[in-house]
């Protein structure tokens, strides 16, 4: 398994792991006792690592959410709190939820371990969320705390690296979501109005795009052996696995409660 293999293999439980912390009810909830929407804190839980900055440097480093939603959500949590501080609760949130549901994966120090040394070997450059991210100090040091941070981390390289390919492309932020497998309805979550371009023709540069990002991220894994990446590989696969076969405990909480359904709610880079 290569570098860019071991890139394009991941992808998808990364991002499904960080869906089912950013859209957990009892992370949801943090929002709700800091007086914010659950968009505004999205927005800035995700955004204010980079600190107090104008929602236009928000909306440029986020990427593929239309700058009015971002502006929506970026200026309602500033009239309730400063971005760091809603940072450091989603970060928080993001340990408590790695404690409960990844603290007793049978190899969560495996993970993390591996893991761990991807983001390190991460190049930053072109990629100031990831930046941010990694420099902010984690709160828990325990082995599910840590590798959920990690899986955060190598969620906000990815999403940097594909910003980047999309643009290298010739497409937009809108057009890539609409290529995508989220099509208008992504694009109307993350806020965009229509009319909406054709799919199409856009396909095939999104399929290049996505081949641009593996590579670019590729780098951050050649930093483990062959034998190491198929196990990383195989360790997400897993992790997704039994998040989906074992229902999380607040994913039954009373008081959560998905935010917005349908609406501009969810961490879904595309």
């Amino acid at each position: 398994m290569t570098p860019e293999q071991t890139a394009g293999a991941v992808r998808a439980s990364v991002s499904e792991i960080g869906t089912a912390f950013s859209e957990s009810p009892r992370t949801l909830r943090r929002a709700r006792l800091l007086g914010l929407s659950g968009w505004a804190f999205h927005v800035a839980g995700r955004a204010g690592a980079l600190g107090d900055v104008r929602a236009e440097t928000v909306a440029a480093a986020l990427g593929f959410i239309a700058p009015e939603a971002v502006a929506d959500g970026w200026d309602g949590a500033l009239r309730v709190a400063g971005p760091a501080d809603v940072a450091a609760h989603n970060l928080a949130e993001c340990c408590r939820w790695g404690v409960e549901n990844l603290g007793d994966f049978p190899r969560v120090s495996r993970l993390v371990e591996l893991a761990g040394r991807v983001v390190e070997a991460a190049d930053p450059a072109g990629m100031p969320l990831f930046a941010a991210w990694r420099a902010m100090p984690v709160p828990d040091d325990s082995p599910g705390a840590r590798a959920a941070v990690l899986l955060l981390l190598l969620r906000e390289h990815r999403a940097g690296a594909h910003l980047l390919a999309v643009r290298a492309s010739g497409m937009t932020p809108l057009e890539a979501i609409i290529a995508g497998p989220e099509g208008e309805g992504g694009a109307l979550a993350y806020g965009w109005s229509p009319p909406f371009p054709p799919a199409e023709p856009l396909i095939r540069r999104s399929l290049w795009a996505d081949a641009v990002a593996d590579g670019i991220t590729s780098g951050a894994y050649a930093v483990l052996g062959v034998a190491e990446r198929v196990e990383l590989v195989g360790l997400l696969e897993s992790t997704v696995a039994r998040l989906r076969a074992v229902p999380a405990g607040d994913l039954d909480d009373p008081v959560g409660g998905r935010a917005e359904p349908g609406s501009r709610h969810a961490d879904r880079s595309p």
